[in-house]
Formats: C-alpha cells, structure tokens, sequence
C-alpha cells in the first residue's frame, strides 16, 4: 500500500511540475500586444491599453525575447507613465519612469492602437526574412515599438517596430556582434529602414 501511494504521489509530482513547465513556456511565448492586455491587470484604469512604448532587453540563448517593458500614458502619474516590466511573460514589476525628453517634445501620449497591426512575433519574422541576411546566423533580437517619427521619418503617429540584430562572428562562432537594425510599420509591416552591416560579423 505505501508503494502504491509513492508512485501516486510521484505521478501527481511529475503532472505538477508539466503543469508548471507548460504554463511556464506558454507565458514566455507571450507576445507583445498580449502582454499589453496582462499589463493593463497592474496600472490604472484610465492607462489601460494606451501604451507608450513597448521594448525588450536583448534575447538570451534563442530569438525570441524574455524580458519585455510596457509603458502605458498614465495620466495620474508625474510623468505621465507607469511601466510594467515582464519576465518570461509573468510580471517582475511596476514603476513609473521619469520620462522628461519625452514629455518636452510631446511624445508622451499613447501610440495609436489601431495602427498596431503587426504584432511582436510577426516584426522579427520580418526583419529576419531580409535578403541580406541570408548567410547569416542570428544569435539574439531586441525589439522596440515606438514612433516611426522618433527615427526621422515623416509621420510620427505611426507606431513602427525597431527589430535590434546580432549575428555569429564567421572566426569564432560562438561569440556574436550588433549588426545593426531594421525599421518596419506596425501597422502593415512594410520596411521603412533598412541599417545593416554584415561586414561585423569578419
């Protein structure tokens, strides 16, 4: 009988802990505009849903980012943002960043969510489709969704992705370098800037 009830102990265990891992890796596939609906459980109601910025830290040992920050307008904080930082798609923690650049040349409010089309997942696929690419070996992505205007370009209401590349140096494999970015529109993925140098990588 105690055998029997050490093996069911051991299958609950082990059913426990698939269930961890399984939530584990569905919360680490999280997307960015999926992340923006987990955030909005931790600011204000009259922040929800009007997201700033959305950025991640750079990839760690695969392409896909871990680590995200989402910064919504809130109106009742200082500088007009409270940020909710996430790992592996569970929530780390919530401050409100100073943002004083931001808020002197107007860019604090919130991008314009019905021009957010163009999700996380889709930018890097995206960005990694790009001919010159090809031969490469991409190690890590940093992804940003801010305004297309905040790069020079004309029209500063249209929220654009930012896709941040590094790739395997060719003599040492192992080790990986910037090679620069690729701009494209949340709204219809087109590329708008294409700043590459695959010359690093020698």
């Amino acid at each position: 009988m105690k055998n029997v009830m050490n093996f069911a102990a051991s299958r609950m265990s082990l059913a426990a802990f698939a269930l961890g891992l399984a939530v584990s890796l569905n919360g680490a596939d999280l997307t960015a505009f999926e992340l923006i609906k987990e955030g909005n459980e931790y600011v204000s109601k009259e922040a929800q849903d009007k997201v700033i910025q959305i950025r991640s830290e750079r990839s760690v040992g695969a392409l896909t980012p871990a680590v995200w920050y989402v910064t919504y307008y809130d109106p009742d904080a200082t500088f007009k943002a409270t940020e909710v930082k996430f790992g592996a798609g569970k929530k780390m923690n919530v401050k409100r960043p100073a943002r004083v650049w931001d808020r002197i040349d107007g860019t604090d409010a919130a991008l314009d969510r019905k021009r957010m089309r163009v999700d996380s997942d889709r930018a890097a696929q995206i960005a990694l489709k790009q001919p010159l690419l090809e031969k490469l070996t991409i190690k890590a992505t940093r992804l940003v969704l801010d305004r297309a205007g905040d790069a020079g370009l004309g029209d500063k209401s249209l929220p654009a992705w930012r896709v941040d590349l590094w790739a395997a140096k060719l003599a040492n494999p192992n080790r990986m370098t910037h090679i620069g970015h690729i701009l494209l529109s949340a709204d219809d993925g087109k590329v708008l800037v294409t700043d590459l140098n695959i010359n690093r990588i020698d």
